[in-house]
């Protein structure tokens, strides 16, 4: 136990405080299950065919045969009505005021075609509207449809970047509260965007401030609750709410068929939140690392009085003092590359990550092209998750963190890699597949998000945490387009993902362990990368060591 841990030990681990911190953070992450994976309802493609205008004086034979068939390989290979051409409007015009017949006095296939010059027309019966109905994000602009997505997730690189270094700088707190209430605004006002562009430039800002706010209230609870409780709120606690949010999502777009409506009823719990800023408390542990010991003090005293304790008289001790003081020299993300053994950690944690989201939301993404009713495999894809999450926490309080982890990406990836060799006429079975890699894989997720913010100290945990989650965005800025590879071959997705999943979980047996360790508190305390240096929780590296030695010499010359 470290000594923050001990000296807060007579607060007990779940009182009336914890359990207020725990809820309440945990109801933040509801609207990023479903405002992250919205884009799933707000941007699929209905069915889709070229337009024949009504003025166009066709024989009703050439208008029901306009259309040209066909191959579609998602449908093994059968004719079906082409969604981008149709026959050219002169011909057709020519053979239909000669009387003759499709089919039967002209071989179609010597019709020469034309793309759909006067747009598309759309079926109706599952969506009102989309944005991809709307702009007509298809045939030639379909590359738009997964831009849209990486639109979103560039903003959530660019959030993951700066939330870190905002979050340690001017705390947790107010960085939560902040990025919750950008979200809210934007993810309202795209509800009105008058364009395919207006509405990426909006969806950019929306992904930068759904990381921040998820990051922070994650660090958040970490840092405040204790080591059995954190366990808890970091892998099942703050995930199944996230699966909540997700599984809300397929139930709200059943009952609201049109994207704009759609966005307006996800922006509004978003407004649900402003009371919270009064019941959360900023975290202890940051305020400590800035040298605020009065505030963290208040804090804690006030948790004891929620819970019922009489505080002792002096709560934090002068080691602890001493500690705040070492932790008040400025940290960014620099610190994460600086000694050897934190690089390491760091870039292999990076690379992990990537691979992780790859997985994570290109199967999340892919649920309206599985065979059958899209709301249900959506809900289905959601529904997995809760078990995974609750699978993370087992694994989390009882198991290695390393194997963990290996073992969860390791089974994810060759579940993938089997798809492939499934029959085509076996898609409930290859869905059943599907649906076992996607729970090992959301295992994983959770535990790659707790097993990060043990491995760094507190005053780099929200910094490392947030660079991890951006780097680890490049991944998912390229994940709709790992879907978009099944219009060359629908195995090829299964095959890349399942390849890199695998190749990350053995690359995971190289991160140093953190099972049954306390949180370390600052970087003298966090642990060397394995077969570096001395593999004790607690020991220096070469240059904190002369850090330490400078800030003595500075201090003696003041003196």
């Amino acid at each position: 136990m470290s000594d923050y841990d001990a000296e807060i030990a007579f607060l007990g681990e779940w009182g009336r405080f914890q359990q207020k911190v725990f809820y309440l953070l945990c109801l933040t992450a509801i609207p990023n299950g479903f405002t992250g994976l919205s884009i799933v309802f707000l941007a699929d493609t209905p069915a889709h065919r070229c337009v024949v205008p009504a003025h166009v004086n066709l024989s009703a034979a050439w208008r029901n045969s306009s259309i040209p068939l066909e191959e579609d390989q998602s449908h093994g290979g059968a004719l079906v009505p082409s969604k981008c051409s149709r026959y050219k409007i002169d011909a057709m015009l020519s053979y239909s005021d000669r009387g003759l017949l499709p089919g039967v006095d002209v071989n179609l296939s010597h019709v020469p075609q034309e793309s759909c010059l006067d747009g598309w027309e759309y079926d109706r019966s599952q969506y009102i509207s989309t944005i991809a109905s709307e702009w007509d994000l298809v045939c030639d602009d379909s590359w738009k449809k997964p831009m849209t997505s990486s639109v979103y997730f560039c903003g959530v690189l660019t959030g993951s970047f700066i939330t870190g270094q905002l979050s340690d700088r001017y705390g947790r707190k107010i960085v939560l509260f902040l990025t919750i209430a950008i979200q809210t605004v934007f993810t309202f006002s795209q509800a009105f965007a008058p364009s395919w562009t207006v509405f990426c430039a909006l969806f950019f800002v929306v992904g930068l401030a759904q990381i921040s706010y998820y990051v922070s209230a994650f660090v958040l609870g970490t840092e405040t609750l204790g080591p059995r409780v954190r366990t808890i709120f970091s892998t099942a606690g703050m995930c199944m709410f996230f699966g909540l949010g997700y599984m809300f999502l397929p139930l709200l777009a059943f009952f609201i068929r049109d994207w704009r409506k759609l966005l307006l009823c996800l922006a509004l719990p978003g407004f649900l939140y402003v009371p919270l800023w009064w019941f959360v408390p900023e975290s202890p542990r940051w305020l400590l690392s800035k040298g605020r010991i009065g505030d963290a003090e208040a804090i804690i005293r006030a948790a004891a009085k929620t819970n019922k304790i009489e505080p002792p008289s002096v709560i934090f001790s002068p080691l602890q003092k001493e500690l705040a003081s070492e932790k008040k020299r400025a940290h960014n993300i620099c610190d994460l590359l600086r000694s050897r053994n934190i690089r390491w950690i760091s870039i292999t944690l990076w690379l992990v990550w990537n691979t992780v989201t790859i997985a994570y939301f290109a199967l999340s993404l892919n649920t309206s092209n599985l065979h059958g009713n899209v709301y249900f495999n959506c809900f289905l894809s959601a529904l997995v998750e809760m078990p995974a999450y609750a699978v993370s926490w087992v694994m989390f309080r009882w198991y290695s963190r390393r194997l963990s982890l290996f073992s969860t990406l390791f089974t994810g990836g060759l579940f993938l890699l089997l798809i492939q060799l499934i029959p085509a006429d076996l898609i409930y079975f290859a869905i059943t597949l599907e649906m076992i890699g996607k729970f090992a894989i959301t295992t994983a997720f959770a535990v790659v998000y707790a097993y990060t913010a043990e491995l760094y100290p507190t005053v780099l945990r929200n910094t490392a945490v947030g660079t991890c989650s951006m780097a680890s965005r490049i991944g998912s800025i390229t994940a709709p387009f790992f879907i978009y590879l099944r219009s060359y071959s629908i195995s090829l997705p299964y095959i890349l993902m399942g390849s890199l999943t695998v190749l990350s979980g053995l690359l995971s047996l190289l991160l140093p362990e953190s099972y049954g360790m306390p949180l370390p508190e600052t970087i003298t305390h966090m642990q060397h990368f394995p077969g570096c240096c001395r593999r004790t929780p607690y020991s220096l590296t070469h240059i904190e060591e002369e850090e330490k030695a400078a800030e003595h010499t500075k201090n003696s010359s003041q003196n």
